[in-house]
């Protein structure tokens, strides 16, 4: 890392406002995810259920599925400094609506409905600061300021959590605990909002444009052919489309594992809520640990292996530990396991990112991207969907397991005889080149 360029950039006094308002926003987004999921997972008042569970999911991830890829529409149009002022206001009067029904004991659709509509006001918000970056950075350091905001961003969330965590500790995690903690998080909202204020009305953009923009149902239109276009060039290259179904297969067998380790730590391993979300933040910091684990060893085993035969091993791999210590229901083979899976996930994500970054032609790569992303995350909701009827409220099923590590298996077999298929006809193709 450059300091030099660092200490730059922190100089900027609109960059240090800038960046005020995105870690004030994402700490508050850390507290409102935690309370979230505490309260559907982990309240003494509710009983959790694998239905609850995908719910809540659905929730977490569609919103980077379905808003996502249209958001830029709207932040090319509306006055970004507006949306950085006024979207976290919008986000702290729903935050209010979620607390008011969970002090009325009211879960049920408005509930999700409007945490979904919390989380989906973020993507513009986000959006808008990715977009606003360099309007207060000069280009030669938008690659440092760029990676300090994000980097920092992640961190902060989960620096919010943990407030968030302690807040349920002092407040307790019942009704009335998180309605406080809700509350709370529409403060921070709210001071996110304000601290945006601090920049000019005009200031982040968009610029006047001298040609008419398009309308926006076709700027709309525009977004769905590309995406559909990313679709079509991912089928015209087989070893893209085989990397993408790897890593969607993985995606949904990792959701399954992941709600069904929810309800084991909640309804199974012990039946006290606070302890099951004691243990369960344990084992999601030790898959936290597999997915850094995962990214210090892919570099030197795609070296020894290549890229798809270390995918072939990783999901290979998931089939064994899967086997071997989630089979057996116990807490502690169960946290090693989420280790071994996260490994798995940072591995074969890490490999197909290069993949596509190689076979796809430099003018399809947004496009291809846009739809991967959209199937990073829609492939776990379904898999929080599938979990809901499948997966018993203890969250132990042999039967469930049993699928989970055959797919595995024959993920990795499939796998394998396709990339040789791949690797003969992409020969046979040069040989006749």
């Amino acid at each position: 890392m450059n300091t030099g360029d660092l200490g730059s950039v922190l100089r900027r006094r609109d960059f240090r406002r800038l960046y005020g308002a995105r870690l004030t926003s994402q700490l508050s987004d850390g507290v409102f995810q935690l309370a979230l999921a505490g309260y559907v997972f982990f309240s003494p008042e509710q009983q959790t259920t694998a239905a609850k569970a995908a719910a809540a999911f659905a929730v977490l991830l569609l919103p980077y599925s379905v808003v996502g890829p249209f958001a830029g529409v709207f932040i090319d149009r509306w006055p970004r400094r507006q949306i950085l002022v006024w979207a976290p206001v919008v986000r702290a009067l729903l935050v209010g609506a979620v607390a008011a029904l969970v002090a009325a004991d009211r879960d049920g659709p408005p509930f999700y409905l409007a945490a979904l509509l919390v989380l989906g006001v973020n993507r513009f918000f986000l959006a808008a600061l990715s977009a606003a970056l360099p309007h207060v950075v000069d280009r030669r350091r938008l690659v440092m300021a760029n990676s300090l905001s994000v980097t920092s961003g992640t961190i902060i969330a989960f620096v919010g959590a943990g407030v968030g965590f302690a807040l349920r500790r002092v407040l307790g995690g019942g009704q009335s605990g998180t309605a406080l903690i809700l509350l709370c998080t529409a403060g921070i909202y709210l001071v996110a909002g304000l601290v945006a204020t601090t920049l000019g009305r005009d200031q982040l953009g968009p610029e006047p444009r001298h040609a008419p923009a398009p309308q926006t149902r076709e700027a709309l239109g525009n977004v769905l052919r590309g995406l559909t276009d990313g679709a079509r060039h991912i089928w015209e290259r087989r070893a893209t489309a085989l990397a993408l179904a790897a890593i969607s297969l993985h995606r949904f067998l990792y959701g399954t594992m992941l709600i069904m380790a929810a309800l084991l730590f909640r309804n199974h391993f012990t039946s006290n809520a606070t302890a099951g979300l004691d243990h369960f933040a344990v084992f999601l910091a030790t898959s936290g640990a597999g997915f850094l684990a995962g990214a210090v060893i892919t570099p030197p085993a795609v070296r020894l292996l290549g890229k798809n035969g270390w995918i072939i091993s990783l999901l290979a791999c998931a089939a064994v530990m899967v086997l071997a210590l989630a089979t057996p229901f116990r807490e502690n083979p169960f946290v090693a396991c989420g280790f071994a899976l996260g490994v798995v996930s940072q591995g074969i994500k890490l490999s197909v990112d290069v993949i596509l970054q190689e076979t796809v032609d430099d003018g399809y790569r947004g496009r291809v991207f846009a739809v991967y992303d959209m199937l990073f995350n829609a492939t776990f909701v379904a898999a929080a969907a599938v979990a809901a009827l499948s997966v018993p409220p203890s969250g132990r099923s042999y039967a469930v397991l049993a699928v989970v590590i055959a797919l595995y298996a024959l993920a990795a077999v499939a796998y394998w005889l396709a990339a040789r298929q791949v690797a003969r006809t992409a020969a046979s193709m040069a040989a006749v080149i």
